[in-house]
């Protein structure tokens, strides 16, 4: 092929693939206690229910309870690594440990996540139409385990992008990297 026309598809490829990475989801730093352990979140909801608290609604033109329900196949199509199942579902009971993961929709700039996980209050910022803000926290107990936070440009709760930023927040929320492991990397320092 000459070189001039590898150059043109190159360049072909790289414009169509532009208005994709425009709109592809975008994910902030993250941060986990020192006590995160992906082990112990695996084996807790390994072939079981995992709680998931929603708060606001980004999709003003949409009902919350609807937007909750259209919601629910699109974190469980993107969901983590084990075969969980989530719900929205509230114990009668607390259960203890209390594992679950908090999303939030345009969180207020300076909400704190062991403050979230203990509350349960949250604040919120004013929407950005089009946008969708979301923090997530993964919550054992009172304490946050990890945090980041995501955005996306999405229109309605079933758009590929909203699947595309759950799927790399539960993917950083839920890392199983063995460096995060107590034993290995960070908590090895004693």
């Amino acid at each position: 092929m000459r070189p001039i026309k590898k150059i043109a598809i190159a360049l072909f490829a790289a414009a169509i693939s532009l208005p994709l990475a425009v709109y592809a989801a975008t994910l902030g730093g993250a941060d986990y206690a020192t006590q995160y352990d992906y082990r112990e979140f695996f084996t807790a909801v390994a072939n079981k229910t995992f709680r998931a608290e929603l708060h606001g609604n980004p999709f003003p033109g949409v009902a919350p309870d609807d937007m909750a329900r259209r919601l629910l196949p699109v974190m469980q199509a993107n969901k983590p690594i084990p075969p969980l199942t989530f719900t929205y579902d509230r114990p009668v009971e607390k259960p203890r440990p209390d594992y679950r993961v908090i999303l939030i929709f345009d969180p207020a700039n300076n909400l704190g996540a062991d403050s979230v996980c203990a509350t349960g209050q949250v604040r919120h910022k004013p929407q950005v139409p089009g946008k969708i803000y979301l923090y997530g926290i993964y919550c054992r107990n009172d304490q946050a385990m990890s945090q980041t936070t995501g955005w996306v440009a999405a229109a309605t709760p079933e758009d590929p992008n909203v699947g595309d930023l759950f799927k790399n927040l539960f993917a950083v929320l839920f890392d199983p990297s063995p460096a995060l492991l107590p034993q290995h990397g960070r908590n090895n320092l004693q």
